[in-house]
């Protein structure tokens, strides 16, 4: 349900050892609506788009540390993230270029670039990746979610869930292990318009009690942020 046309509540890690680009790409991209937060090295950008929900990842190539290429290929063969990623690269060569998609980026910028097409970009691999992830078949700690079937599996057997549970559970299962803040999940199942209630409370209470009720208490609430999936195995 996000708002593609004007990048409306996309959330974007920028992982950049220039402060003062990233200060410049803050300054355009958050009055569109990006929800933005920042790295200034491989290791800390790892840390984050590991373990954390993104529609998005903008990454230089030159990194203090874990380079940016390092990083990608890490985060496609260890955590097997499918997360959307933009290379910057100040190489124009059509081997930087190369370089760059077969490491696992979908698409790369060359620096100097121009905002406007870095956010036209960052829309087109967010709607690729959203469009994939909607037909896509979800496979998380035992359980097996299709979206066109409107199905749960739980260990082989058919979980039955309410129309909002099933919309929060695929959610989380695109996301995990990473935090989905609250915001993205009222997003996801009201759009735009919210209810002043906090019903998403009560949705969330029913989806955890049916996951508990099959032997899977996966819901783990991130204080003041929002919730993730466990893998069943943490404690």
């Amino acid at each position: 349900m996000l708002d593609l046309s004007q990048g409306k509540n996309i959330r974007l890690l920028v992982i950049e050892s220039d402060e003062q680009l990233t200060e410049q790409i803050y300054a355009y991209l958050e009055p569109l609506g990006y929800v933005l937060d920042s790295a200034t090295s491989g290791m800390l950008g790892w840390q984050r788009a590991a373990t954390e929900a993104y529609d998005a990842l903008l990454i230089d190539v030159m990194l203090p540390g874990m380079d940016g290429l390092t990083l990608c290929r890490r985060l496609r063969t260890e955590s097997g993230s499918e997360i959307p990623v933009i290379m910057m690269t100040s190489s124009e060569s059509i081997e930087s270029r190369v370089l760059c998609l077969n490491w696992g980026a979908d698409d790369f910028l060359v620096k100097p670039f121009d905002f406007l097409e870095m956010e036209a970009r960052i829309r087109a691999v967010v709607r690729r990746a959203r469009i994939q992830h909607s037909s896509r078949v979800l496979r998380w700690a035992g359980l097996e979610l299709d979206p066109q079937t409107h199905t749960v599996l739980c260990g082989g057997k058919p979980l039955r869930l309410r129309p909002t549970c099933f919309t929060l559970l695929a959610r989380l299962m695109r996301s995990a292990p990473g935090v989905v803040t609250r915001k993205e999940l009222e997003l996801e199942i009201y759009g735009d318009s919210p209810p002043d209630s906090d019903s998403l409370r009560t949705h969330i209470h029913l989806l955890r009690k049916a996951l508990e009720e099959a032997g899977k208490p996966l819901i783990k609430t991130v204080s003041h942020v929002g919730f993730r999936l466990e893998n069943g195995e943490e404690k």
